[in-house]
């Protein structure tokens, strides 16, 4: 039943790699931006890239070393999500990309009608956010 084995070091070492190739990318990136960036934008990019990164190695780790206690997301990232982990995750994504357009429509709106910009997107990104984790934890709670 299980799309792939994630203990085993094959299914592991393309995760090391691609988290090593992102904590290069978020120190050159987190520093150019740093460098030519308004304000604090740069440390920013280093603090919720590497928040990001830790998250996934976690996640990974407990799949690995706690298989019983991972959750879908755990076991996703670990690379031995079976056919229902999958099925959650697009689910959720899924409800994530149908609402995306038209919060991005109200958020062109909004700033059309004089809004700031900046409180506008960030309050896009979080609306984004929490919609995808509410679609997450209810297909994962419904099953």
């Amino acid at each position: 039943m299980s799309m792939s084995n994630g203990s085993a070091p094959g299914r592991r070492a393309p995760l090391v790699v691609g988290l090593l190739a992102g904590a290069a990318v978020v120190v050159v990136l987190g520093l150019l931006v740093r460098e030519f960036g308004p304000g604090n934008m740069g440390n920013g990019v280093l603090a919720g890239g590497s928040i990001a990164l830790l998250g996934i190695g976690a996640a990974a780790w407990r799949a690995w070393h706690r298989p019983d206690d991972a959750g879908p997301l755990d076991r996703h990232f670990a690379g031995s999500a079976d056919e229902r982990d999958a099925v959650v995750l697009t689910r959720a994504l899924a409800v994530a990309g149908v609402t995306a357009l038209p919060l991005t429509g109200l958020a062109t709106v909004a700033i059309a009608v004089g809004l700031r910009w900046d409180i506008t997107l960030a309050v896009l990104l979080f609306a984004q956010l929490a919609i995808l984790v509410v679609a997450y934890r209810l297909e994962v709670v419904r099953g």
